[in-house]
């Protein structure tokens, strides 16, 4: 059989991620490739730093993309900081933490785990008291916005009781940078990643990280070689430093890193206060059709991630049937549950060039369409004027 080109399906993304990539982007990486040290990429990897610091809220110079999605990012601030025998507290309150929690064991360290509910908040007592049970501890990890079941963490609050207790922060912001506020310096965060196709709307593939002061002292004082060659901030800073002659470390993703570039240039243009507000007033919207239309969103209102909303599954219907007849038959994918939420819920994306008004219509009344004809237990003909009542600033 003679191999044929890929032509994908136009969907309207509106899961936990990838969100929609506005065509600026895609045409951004579609421009010629040069050399990744040619002199005019090595313009544009500073340009990218600069903005990456602009969204980020920081100033740290070890601020840049990792070569990788946002799980390379995660490994990327767990082996540059944590070596053999060190105590990490791990705070666990969905998938991702557990995720955390992997990478503290496989660098050789003790993971002391807090553990929260899911779809609930980490619980600063708690992180308190670990932390007073544990003095040996090093390093605290959390996730600021837990994607697997849509709940916030106060991460200024957590970032302050680590310190209180010398500890080190790291923090999860993948789903959390673009969507709502994100203040590394003023929170003092010593570490963080994100992820490029989130809020950023960007193509998948890249993970920002940025590293404190404190965080590059522990790193420049390590005992022992950081375990992996490829994510070894010493090694990659000699690439993405800030002089013009530059290291070769690795064959840097040239053309998404196009993408991002122009990802966080729309950014900028929209400004982050106004990013952030935008993808408020669309949660709003979109959960008081979906509450007008009689389903129940989990999360407690004052937790609840705007860029990513969970709602439980009615009594009786097949979420995947629901899944899969919105994709098939409206292009349009929201997302599934994940570990213990699996089956119970959905995750709906308003994400980056996916939180508009228009994604907010479509989807209540995709949803509404279909599980009426599932037969589902929904209050039909409410969702939509709810949602436009807010979107009017009527609520």
């Amino acid at each position: 059989m003679p191999a044929r080109s890929f032509f994908p399906p136009r969907r309207i993304l509106m899961g936990p991620g990838p969100s929609d990539v506005p065509p600026r982007v895609l045409a951004a990486m579609a421009q010629p490739t040069v050399g990744h040290l040619d002199p005019s990429f090595i313009e544009l990897m500073d340009s990218i730093k600069e903005l990456l610091q602009y969204a980020f809220r920081t100033d740290n110079p070890l601020t840049l993309p990792v070569s990788g999605p946002g799980s390379a990012g995660m490994e990327a601030c767990f082996v540059n900081l944590v070596q053999p025998g060190d105590t990490v507290v791990v705070c666990i309150n969905g998938v991702f933490g557990g995720r955390m929690r992997e990478n503290v064991l496989r660098c050789g360290g003790t993971a002391v785990v807090v553990e929260d509910e899911w779809g609930r908040p980490v619980d600063p007592a708690k992180l308190e008291r670990a932390l007073e049970e544990h003095p040996e501890t090093s390093l605290v990890a959390f996730v600021h916005a837990e994607t697997s079941t849509g709940a916030r963490s106060d991460a200024k609050e957590l970032v302050e009781i680590a310190h209180r207790h010398d500890c080190l922060a790291i923090v999860d912001t993948v789903t959390s940078l673009g969507g709502i506020p994100v203040e590394i310096d003023a929170w003092e965060v010593d570490a963080t990643y994100s992820g490029s196709q989130k809020c950023l709307s960007c193509v998948p593939g890249l993970s920002p990280v940025s590293f404190g002061p404190r965080a590059v002292e522990r790193i420049e004082s390590r005992k022992s070689p950081v375990q992996s060659w490829f994510l070894d901030m010493g090694l990659v800073m000699g690439y993405w430093g800030s002089a013009q002659r530059r290291a070769y470390h690795h064959t840097a993703p040239v053309n998404a890193l196009y993408a991002l570039h122009e990802a966080l240039v729309i950014l900028r243009e929209e400004g982050l206060e106004n990013a952030w507000a935008r993808h408020r007033k669309n949660h709003l919207a979109l959960c008081a059709g979906l509450e007008a239309m009689g389903l129940r969103l989990p999360v407690e209102e004052g937790a609840r991630l705007p860029e990513l909303n969970v709602v439980e599954v009615p009594p009786g219907v097949d979420e995947a049937a629901v899944r899969r007849r919105l994709l098939e038959e409206l292009s349009l994918e929201i997302g599934a549950g994940l570990g213990a939420l699996a089956g119970r819920v959905w995750r709906i994306g308003l994400m980056g060039a996916s939180s508009t008004p228009r994604h907010v219509i479509l989807c209540l009344t995709a949803l509404e369409s279909v599980l009426g004809s599932e037969g589902a237990p929904i209050r039909p003909g409410r969702a939509v004027e709810a949602a436009r009542n807010v979107l009017a600033g009527q609520k």
